[in-house]
């Protein structure tokens, strides 16, 4: 099979991290037959830097021809990197913003996996962490109070602000078979979240949801309030595979998900349009202070790259695989500087990407 990839190296510890993905993502080609067709294009500071603007009209449209994009991380220090002198619009997250747009990527997963071996560096109590969890959040990425219409008013004299929080049955019916199509290929299992005892967009959330659950007589299907699920997170992680939610319940929870793993470094993250297209990124930012150093945690960027696998390219084997090579690596007790303990060998951001690159498939 031929993938043609369009690849964001970024900023900071970007270019580090994506190479050592595409070393992955090589030795996942030549085990199974594949053939891997990267196209690189600047997007963030590097663009702004090159071109004057976070993010140009050819760079969207490479990234449009593509089967789907792997991207590093972007934006540098914000107080004292001249990138964030400019206007918000000419700003490095900026270029993120357009792409999501200009490829309609509505929904947003972040898995949040606890891995054995990681155990340790889970803020829970031992009783919780011990049971290990994968869950994975599907987050709705364009709608809701985030995009809906603002303003601020005086108001007989007192300053008021209003935010909207708007969803239409096809926004929420979008997400929602996205949600059940991913539990297909993990445990079966949604948990639509929402706060359908206050809001009337919640209310049309759980009718629409549950008129999808139609279509997934596999899937297991029950709805969880906001605030409960928030408790549930630290009190029971386990009990989650795939959380499906609006835009903003979906922000916060799924940070408070990324923070009970104990570890950044480790959390891949992708954002899917209404085809198999997505794009693939970590869900750290871009570390400048670190960048060039070759202490990265690739990781998470090789996470997504076996993400990109599953679900734009529906080469779950080989996806497999890559997951079981990260597990492999952390098992034989190797860890970069992030996620370093006692006993275990300290390893940089190239021999870490060698050593997974050498498990594909063992």
């Amino acid at each position: 099979m031929e993938l043609k990839i369009t690849c964001i190296p970024g900023d900071g510890i970007g270019p580090e991290i994506v190479s050592e993905a595409k070393k992955v993502l090589d030795a996942v080609a030549k085990k199974y037959g594949h053939t891997m067709n990267y196209t690189d294009i600047l997007m963030g500071g590097a663009s702004i830097d090159a071109y004057g603007v976070p993010l140009t009209d050819e760079a969207i449209q490479t990234a449009r021809d593509a089967d789907a994009v792997l991207m590093g991380s972007i934006g540098g220090n914000t107080t004292t990197s001249p990138w964030y002198k400019l206007p918000p619009n000419l700003r490095p997250e900026a270029g993120l913003l357009a792409l999501r747009k200009a490829l309609n990527l509505f929904a947003n997963l972040r898995p949040a996996v606890l891995y054995e071996e990681l155990a340790e560096a889970c803020p829970l109590k031992e009783e919780i962490s011990s049971a290990g969890f994968d869950m994975l959040i599907m987050r709705e990425l364009t709608g809701g109070l985030y995009f809906g219409e603002r303003k601020t008013i005086e108001e007989n004299g007192v300053m008021k602000a209003i935010d909207t929080l708007t969803y239409d049955e096809n926004e929420i019916r979008r997400i929602a078979i996205k949600g059940f199509d991913i539990a297909m290929k993990r445990r079966k299992k949604v948990t639509s979240v929402d706060k359908a005892n206050v809001l009337d967009s919640s209310r049309l959330w759980r009718k629409v949801v549950e008129e999808v659950a139609k279509d997934y007589p596999e899937v297991t299907l029950e709805h969880m309030l906001v605030d409960n699920c928030a408790m549930q997170l630290v009190k029971d992680p386990a009990q989650f595979d795939v959380i499906l939610t609006e835009n903003m319940f979906g922000d916060i929870l799924s940070d408070e998900a990324s923070m009970v793993t104990g570890s950044i470094g480790m959390l891949a993250s992708a954002s899917l349009n209404d085809t198999k297209f997505g794009l693939y990124e970590p869900s750290h930012g871009s570390a400048p202070d670190i960048a060039g150093k070759d202490i990265a945690n690739p990781i998470a960027t090789v996470l997504s790259a076996a993400m990109m696998l599953r679900y734009s390219f529906d080469l779950d084997r080989e996806a497999d695989a890559i997951e079981a090579a990260v597990k492999k690596v952390l098992q034989d007790g190797y860890r970069t500087v992030d996620i370093m303990s006692e006993g275990c060998t300290q390893v940089g951001c190239r021999q870490m990407g060698d050593l997974l690159a050498e498990r594909i498939g063992l």
